[in-house]
């Protein structure tokens, strides 16, 4: 009896376990092998360029990783004078959401939650790495924008995509709140940490296939591409 009873304890303890296991899996994050899945539902493909792993589209979730909403916002004057996080659509026109991403400003970013769980806006040294390994700056811009002129304006110059990136020309919003440059440069933010009142990005535009790193105003609404962890 005692040997029947120790068994059936086994079984009870292994169907614990068996379920334990399954119900740790569903709570994983929705990550897989080839895309990641951010907590507003939004899939993206992976991609890997040298030992950094990417997401293949601009970010466009609307709530930080921890599931606060970050507040879209429409008006100028409001976006101006924002002290917080914030984020639009290009020309607050939603249908530019799944083609080009969020604009966010940098107190999203500097959040620390705006990336999937696993993964992070790329500070400068990240930035780097990625334009060493294409080759340096006067062609990274062009090994990382989407070819043609569906979404570049002409000449959109060195751009040949090899490393998977595409790049698509965003555009920007400006502290003042006004929409610009949809077709002519993509700009993305930087988490690099600054005390001052503006902090870096980094681009590149139609007329050239250099990459660069720039300063803006932190109230600017930029895209954000996410980086893995290592």
């Amino acid at each position: 009896m005692r040997g029947i009873f120790a068994i059936c304890i086994r079984l009870i303890f292994t169907v614990f376990a068996a379920a334990e296991l399954l119900i740790a899996c569903q709570k994983e994050s929705t990550e897989t092998e080839f895309t990641v899945t951010d907590i507003d539902g939004n899939v993206y493909n992976k991609i890997r360029i040298g030992s950094q792993v990417w997401m293949g589209e601009n970010l466009k979730t609307t709530k930080l990783n921890d599931g606060t909403d970050i507040p879209n916002v429409t008006d100028t004057l409001k976006w101006e004078n924002l002290k917080g996080s914030g984020y639009c659509w290009y020309d607050n026109d939603i249908s530019n959401k799944n083609l080009y991403g969020v604009l966010y400003n940098w107190s999203a970013v500097n959040t620390g939650k705006l990336c999937p769980e696993g993964w992070h806006v790329p500070d400068e040294e990240d930035w780097r790495s990625l334009e060493t390994f294409l080759g340096g700056r006067s062609v990274a811009g062009g090994k990382l924008k989407e070819t043609g002129l569906i979404h570049w304006l002409s000449p959109n110059k060195g751009a040949t995509n090899e490393s998977g990136f595409t790049c698509l020309p965003g555009g920007r919003r400006f502290v003042e709140g006004q929409f610009w440059g949809l077709g002519y440069l993509a700009e993305m933010w930087s988490s690099e940490p600054n005390e001052g009142f503006d902090s870096l990005v980094y681009g590149m535009t139609y007329e050239s296939g250099y990459s660069g790193f720039d300063y803006l105003l932190k109230q600017n609404g930029c895209s954000v591409r996410c980086l893995k962890d290592n």
